[in-house]
């Protein structure tokens, strides 16, 4: 079943997906990819007749994260009155989902709580085990060395184990739920369900209040240890201890100075939130013991309608950590970089995608035709990146430990590239087989950057040739692939010149850098670039434009994605940096007009996010609505981008006016 979560929690071992109304979607242990223990978990209301599921209908909700921290807020209410809110958060130490039930009501009430689950551990149905040990306040179920456990304060006055296939009553938790009673069944084996469940009686004065911990270990003791601890902590010592790490994680990102724009009143406010909130969620779907991503919380796990989500790209992380480095969290780089060492393949390059422990994924680039060598160029270019910024002696120590890496890397590149162009490869979209404009760029940025690195560690000869290379690629590219229309045509597909418009072939100006502003002729063609993929691609929702990936895009219903729109507003803002607006009235009209139409792009970006401002892979051309793989780290990592660029811009042109001493107010938009 596909369900696209509104919200994500985590901590170091522990991911949960939600929905909007708090309904568990995701529970992932050990990993961010595996295992998902979960297919339904949430809490319902008996009122003497009848269960009230919190994700019914009649729920109006409204969810989002308590500010600087990923601890999320849900208000339910009810048409009859009864009113639910929900804290849910993971306990800063251990992989236990704390949820705080608060139940009121307009009206006296009298009835039942229950909180029910259809667990799978271990991703396995058919074969769990489950006990209830009462004495010890715990229900469990587990497979093999995966053990999910349910707590609570107080403790449940009633459970039942049951048969989730079952459509008898008093075998079938869900069921047994129905008459306000529990059958209190200890144990059971096979395809199971439960439920535990308290006595709700409410005051208009006073509401119930009931916590559920929801916590896992590989051993049976482990999870009794951990569950008995998180009994006897105070709710309000867990919850301020909590806030108090996301908070203190936070501080230490790049403060940022965005002034106010006219025609986008309240945008800086909403710029600030969205660059925390990416920051929030990246850290939780990083592994953290080994620097891997996951591209999004998997959601898709039987590959349904795509090829699965919760994997490691090279590509998409390679961008993630440059992203974190600017951010101000260097760390992710180098824990990243030492996962790209150990997943390097004998040949130098790096498979389609991973598990987050650096096992091989499944794929469909299990051949040398298949993979997708851009991801090779974007890891080493993102190195270098790093690279760039370490400070004698760490940047010898690092180069010394990645230098075979890069070697390897970059022999890779040269070997594939003896024409100039690459070998016929998938592209970054995995739909077309070819030669792609996206792909040589990233090569050519990967050899340039391995070249660099070279320089340094004295092996001049491998730097001339990697770099010529990388020239004659540049050469190659603009020769057979610039066409006459003002774009690069995507590719060689098929043999035959594939001219339709691809947004990837911004990736020549932004990341990889083939096209240079600073040269006059470059510049034309990066800004005919920019005017071609908005006319071409552009699709109209949420009162403004989104970019599709390229003409005729039928996956999805070929809607607009974050990635791409983001990916030209971060091109127009990488443009405007690199003007100084103070210069002329041609200059100043030029820098005006690329940073409004950015804030545009970057405005109807965050229309189409979730009700708690999760940042999706697509927006629903239909609906506007966030659409597929949510969050996307990739959409994520370009906020940061785009919102640091706005932070430049205003940075830069603070320190022209100050040198300038004029007393000038042209400024970006401001009130």
């Amino acid at each position: 079943m596909i369900r696209q979560p509104n919200s994500i929690l985590g901590n170091e071992k522990l991911l949960v997906t939600m929905g909007k109304k708090a309904e568990i979607f995701g529970f992932y242990y050990p990993r961010r990819d595996f295992a998902q223990h979960v297919e339904e978990s949430q809490a319902c209301i008996y009122d003497g007749k009848e269960l009230i599921w919190s994700n019914a209908r009649e729920w109006t909700s409204e969810q989002k994260y308590i500010e600087n921290t990923n601890i999320v807020s849900t208000e339910l209410k009810h048409s009859n009155g009864l009113k639910m809110d929900i804290l849910d958060f993971i306990h800063p130490e251990l992989p236990v989902l704390v949820r705080k039930y608060r139940i009121s009501s307009q009206r006296k009430f009298n009835g039942k709580f229950f909180y029910y689950s259809n667990l799978q551990v271990g991703e396995m149905k058919k074969k769990n085990s489950a006990f209830c040990d009462h004495d010890s306040g715990l229900l469990a179920q587990y497979w093999k060395s995966y053990y999910v456990g349910i707590s609570s304060a107080p403790i449940f006055k009633e459970w039942q184990i049951g048969k989730a296939m079952d459509t008898i009553w008093w075998t079938n938790a869900k069921l047994d739920m129905e008459d306000g009673g529990l059958q209190k069944n200890n144990e059971d084996i096979g395809n199971l369900n439960c439920a535990v469940g308290w006595d709700l009686n409410i005051d208009v004065s006073k509401p119930a209040e009931f916590t559920v911990f929801i916590g896992a270990a590989s051993r049976r003791p482990t999870l009794y240890r951990k569950m008995r601890q998180v009994q006897k902590e105070n709710f309000d010592d867990i919850y301020d201890e909590t806030q108090e790490k996301w908070v203190k994680w936070l501080s230490r990102k790049e403060l940022l100075e965005l002034p106010d724009y006219i025609g986008f009143e309240k945008f800086k406010q909403d710029l600030q939130m969205a660059f925390d909130r990416s920051l929030l969620t990246l850290s939780i779907l990083n592994d953290p013991g080994r620097g891997s991503f996951v591209a999004s919380p998997e959601f898709d796990h039987e590959f349904e309608m795509s090829g699965g989500y919760g994997y490691c790209w090279n590509r998409d992380s390679a961008e993630i950590v440059t992203s974190l480095l600017k951010a101000g969290y260097p760390e992710y780089c180098s824990r990243f970089f030492k996962w790209c060492k150990a997943t390097q393949m004998h040949d130098g390059s790096w498979f389609q995608r991973y598990w987050l422990d650096g096992n091989k994924a499944p794929s469909w680039g299990n051949f040398s035709f298949s993979t997708q060598i851009d991801e090779t160029g974007s890891t080493i270019f993102s190195m270098d990146r790093y690279y760039r910024t370490l400070q004698h002696p760490v940047k010898e120590e690092y180069l010394d430990s990645i230098w075979a890496t890069v070697l390897s890397a970059a022999e890779y590149l040269m070997r594939r590239t003896a024409d100039g162009v690459h070998d016929p490869c998938i592209c970054l979209w995995e739909t077309h087989l070819g030669i792609f404009t996206y792909t040589n760029a990233a090569i050519y940025a990967g050899l340039l950057s391995a070249a660099n690195m070279a320089k340094d560690y004295n092996e001049k000869g491998l730097a001339d040739r990697w770099t010529e290379r990388a020239e004659f690629i540049k050469k190659t590219t603009i020769e057979r692939f610039w066409l006459d229309e003002g774009y690069f045509a995507r590719g060689m597909t098929n043999g035959n010149l594939d001219t339709a418009i691809d947004a990837s072939i911004i990736g020549t100006f932004v990341p990889f850098g083939l096209l240079c502003p600073d040269v006059p002729e470059e510049k034309e063609m990066i800004k005919s670039i920019i005017k071609n993929i908005e006319q071409q691609l552009r699709v109209p929702v949420n009162d403004h434009f989104g970019i599709k990936r390229y003409v005729n895009d039928n996956y999805i219903e070929g809607n607009p994605w974050i990635v791409t729109t983001l990916w030209l507003s971060k091109a127009m803002l990488e443009m405007a940096s690199g003007i100084d607006p103070n210069v002329g009235d041609a200059e100043n009209k030029e820098h005006r007009e690329l940073t409004h139409n950015a804030l545009k792009y970057i405005q109807w970006s965050l229309k189409g996010t979730t009700g708690a401002g999760m940042l999706p892979e697509q927006v629903n051309k239909y609906t506007g609505r966030p659409a597929w793989a949510i969050p996307l780290c990739w959409s994520c990592a370009l906020m940061l981008d785009n919102v640091l660029l706005l932070d430049k811009i205003q940075k830069n042109l603070k320190i022209s006016k100050e040198a300038r001493s004029t007393g000038s107010t042209n400024e970006i938009f401001p009130i």
